[in-house]
This record gives structure tokens, C-alpha cells and sequence, in this order.
């Protein structure tokens, strides 16, 4: 029998329907496993487990009368720190930020609370989101629930680690350069980073995106049917577009598909890692689908460029703090950020420039094949208490390279679980698609989530 604090979005909805369960048990005990759980990983911010419960009594008189307020009304629910929601502060991971309470939901929020789900806490993320790590000046170090050991990942670090623990079924990330997909991968769970602009984000940035962060894809295509509604607010989002986000399986006979395990930058892809994607790879060739190489396509260059970019766009912000302020952020990422200090120009207006050759290169390599399978890290995860996999300032992002062009690009990617290493490290497979096709990802990592067999049961505390 399936525990409550282990149940979907789905079958929640269903039993709520039913009335075989009510809001008020299942938040009850997605909170009673997260007391449980939470002394440990530490994924939360902010949490609000009695207006939560508030909310759950008021679910539930809406479904004994039949008239539910949304799409996902009961549904518990977390949301990453740097998504605003109204009355909370948004610290962006960091203790230099000054405390201020938002003063309006962002798009996001505000898309998933009137769909009735019940917010239960923020989620943890590193200072100002530019680490996939659980580190942080602000919040106390998150921990995977795999192995209190093992980093989450990030920077959607508490919403990968909660997922993977079961604080309830639907949580929300943001991704600007792998940041829902790299704790997915790590945590073994599923996430989308749809096209840019498909999700409204607030403010809107060069391939910064909203994805949901679930245990399934079924729970995932749920949230993605809310979140893709239009804000105004967003001046670079998509139009609407209609979209059946349940759509069944999508099946790999007569696609051609990329098989990309070089990503021509950064770390080398770990033989365990490679084999893994390389199996899953063999499940859609079987299924009838034409699986060909595809040929490294960012350049050592390229990473340097991105990087260098970041660096100076955080060096203008972190330049602006008084010195008290600059002290309380994470060593790591002070000196990171005063890599982009007395950067010429000329050089600025080079990186810039590197952001549409990273877009050229990504939109060429891929647009012979109707979706491309690759890791999405070439590495397990790693030390909790580093920054990166590298632990090196100087090389910060050499694990990104399978996931940073599609955030040029503006594609969709999705990550989802696709094997474990010998120590029991989640391995995750990125299947990406071309810019628009966010229902073909959802529907191919559905088909593959049929196909892989069942994952591992998911850690206790």
C-alpha cells in the first residue's frame, strides 16, 4: 500500500474525487514525514505548516460540496525560494540580501495557488543561484536524501532533495543553466525545463526557466498545465498555446534521435554514466527508433565565454553591496563573482556575442533529429559540503556542458532517472527536443518511464 506522503498529484486528485481521502490527511502526513525527514536534508525555507493545514481544511469543504477551486486543489506543494510568493522574503540563498517580504506572488506562485494546491514551504537554493550545490551563506546545507553525503545538486537544490523525500508530490525549480535538471538527475526524480518562455517567469532573463520537479512525468504534465498560462508580466513569454499536457505515451518507432555522450567541453562523461544512457538509449532503438551519434558542439571556449559572462552580469550586482554585505556571501561565489571584475569591453561584448554562437551551435548540431538523449551530468553526484564537482573557482562549470545549451537555445529538456551507479548514485538521462516541442519531451520521457521498469524505492529517514 502506498504510503500517503508517497501518493502522486494523480491519485490524490482521484482520491480526493472519490472521498477515500480528504486534503487535511494527506497534508497531515506529508508533514509528519517532513518532521521526520527535515533535521536531516534541510530543504526547506520559510515553512508554513499552519496555514498549510489551514488551507487543507478549506479544500476540503470545497471537495465534499463537489466544486473543487482548481486543477490541483489539496495538492501539497513546494516552491523554490527565488519564486516570490506574497509576505515572503526571497533571501536568493544568500545572507547579503536585506529581508524585505514580497509584495505579490511571481507568475509561477500565483499560477499553482489558484489552482487550490497547498503551499507547505519555499525550498533551499546556493547563493543567487549560481551553484548546483546545496551550499549556501543563507540557508543551512541541504543534503540528498539518497545518502546524507551525497550533494542534491542545485541551484533547485531543496526542491530535488524534498522530491526525492517525499515532501508531497508537486514542487517548482527554476533553470538557467541546468538548475531543475542537475538535482533531478541527482536526486533521481523527473523535471522539464521548458522553452524559454513557455512558463512566465518574473523577471524574465536570458534562459532563465520554471519547471516542475516531481517523482513522475504524469505529476509533472499536471503543474505544467497551470504553470503555462499567460502573465503579462513576462515580456518575452510565448504566446498561449493549447497544449494536452496528459497526452499519452509517445512512442520512439520512426524517430530519429541524436545520441550525444560527447559534449566537446568539460568534464569527461564517467564510464558508469555513459553506460547508463547508453542502455536507455538501446530501449528506444529497440522500440524502433534511428539512434545516431551526434558530435560534440560546445567548445572549451564557449564554457569559458558563458562562464565570464555570468561572472560579470554577478560582479555588477555584488559590486553594489557594501562591504559588510559582500562579506556574508559564500566565499565560493565572492571570488567567483570578482572574476568578472575590470573585464574589458570589448570582452563583455565577446561573452555576450558567445550567447548566441552557443544558441547557432546547439539549434545546427540538433535539428537533424527529432529529440536527443544525452547525460545530463557526465558525473554522479558528489561531496555535500562542495560547490561544484570540481570544487574549483577557477573551473566552476565543467558540469554543465550536456545541460547550458539548452538554455541558449530555448529548448525544452526534460531529466529523468535512467540507472544508479554501483554506490546507488541516481543517473540521469536529458531528453531534449526542439525549441516549442515541450509536449513531445513530456510525451518521449513518459514512453521511456513505461519502459525503463521501476526505480528504486525511494529513501526513508
Amino acid at each position: 500500500m502506498t504510503l500517503l506522503h508517497d501518493m502522486t498529484a494523480v491519485d490524490l486528485l482521484a482520491a480526493y474525487k472519490s472521498k477515500t481521502l480528504s486534503p487535511v490527511e494527506a497534508v497531515d502526513a506529508v508533514i509528519k514525514h517532513i518532521e521526520a525527514w527535515e533535521p536531516k536534508i534541510k530543504a526547506l525555507y520559510a515553512p508554513d505548516f499552519d496555514g498549510a493545514r489551514k488551507a487543507a481544511k478549506a479544500s476540503e469543504k470545497r471537495w465534499q460540496t463537489g466544486a473543487p477551486q482548481g486543477a490541483l486543489d489539496g495538492v501539497p506543494i513546494t516552491i523554490k525560494e527565488n519564486i516570490a510568493t506574497k509576505g515572503v522574503p526571497v533571501p536568493l540563498g544568500t545572507a547579503a540580501t536585506e529581508m524585505v517580504p514580497a509584495a505579490a506572488d511571481a507568475p509561477a506562485a500565483a499560477r499553482v495557488r489558484e489552482a487550490g494546491t497547498i503551499i507547505l514551504a519555499k525550498t533551499t537554493m546556493p547563493d543567487y543561484g549560481m551553484l548546483s550545490s546545496g551550499r549556501s551563506s543563507f540557508h543551512p546545507l541541504t543534503r540528498n536524501p539518497w545518502n546524507l553525503a551525497w550533494n542534491p545538486g542545485g541551484s533547485s537544490a531543496g526542491a530535488g532533495a524534498a522530491s526525492a523525500a517525499g515532501y508531497g508530490p508537486l514542487h517548482l525549480g527554476t533553470d538557467i543553466g541546468g538548475s531543475v535538471r542537475l538535482p533531478a538527475c541527482w536526486n533521481g526524480i523527473f523535471t522539464l525545463k521548458p522553452s524559454l518562455g513557455r512558463v512566465p517567469v518574473d523577471p524574465p532573463f536570458f534562459g532563465r526557466a520554471v519547471g516542475p520537479m516531481t517523482r513522475t512525468v504524469a505529476d509533472s504534465a499536471l503543474l505544467m498545465a497551470e504553470l503555462s498560462r499567460p502573465d503579462a508580466r513576462d515580456h518575452m513569454s510565448l504566446p498561449p498555446a493549447e497544449i494536452d499536457w496528459a497526452a499519452g505515451p509517445l512512442e520512439p518507432k520512426g524517430l530519429k534521435i541524436g545520441l550525444h555522450l560527447d559534449a566537446g567541453s568539460g568534464l569527461p562523461v564517467d564510464p558508469e554514466v555513459k553506460a547508463a544512457v547508453e542502455a536507455a538509449a538501446k530501449l528506444f532503438a529497440d522500440a524502433g527508433a534511428t539512434v545516431e551519434p551526434l558530435d560534440g558542439f560546445l567548445s572549451p571556449e564557449m564554457l569559458h565565454l558563458q562562464d565570464l559572462f555570468w561572472r560579470v552580469r554577478s560582479w555588477v550586482d555584488f559590486s553594489a553591496l557594501s562591504h559588510a554585505r559582500q562579506a556574508s556571501v559564500l566565499p565560493f561565489i565572492a571570488d567567483w563573482c570578482r572574476g568578472g571584475a575590470d573585464v574589458s569591453g570589448a570582452m563583455v561584448i565577446k561573452a555576450v556575442n558567445n550567447y548566441m554562437a552557443i544558441r547557432a551551435a546547439a539549434t545546427r548540431a540538433t535539428q537533424p533529429f527529432d529529440y536527443v538523449l544525452s547525460p545530463v551530468s557526465p558525473v554522479p553526484t558528489y561531496n555535500a559540503e562542495w560547490e561544484t564537482p570540481t570544487n574549483d573557482v577557477n573551473r566552476p562549470l565543467e558540469h554543465i556542458s550536456f545541460t547550458m545549451p539548452y538554455n541558449m537555445s530555448e529548448q525544452p529538456a526534460a531529466s529523468i532517472n535512467c540507472g544508479y551507479t554501483e554506490e546507488g548514485k541516481p543517473i540521469g538521462l536529458q531528453i531534449a527536443g526542439r525549441r516549442f516541442d515541450d509536449s513531445g519531451v513530456m510525451r518521449l520521457s513518459k514512453w521511456f518511464e513505461g519502459a525503463r521498469g521501476p526505480q528504486k524505492r525511494w529513501p526513508e529517514p
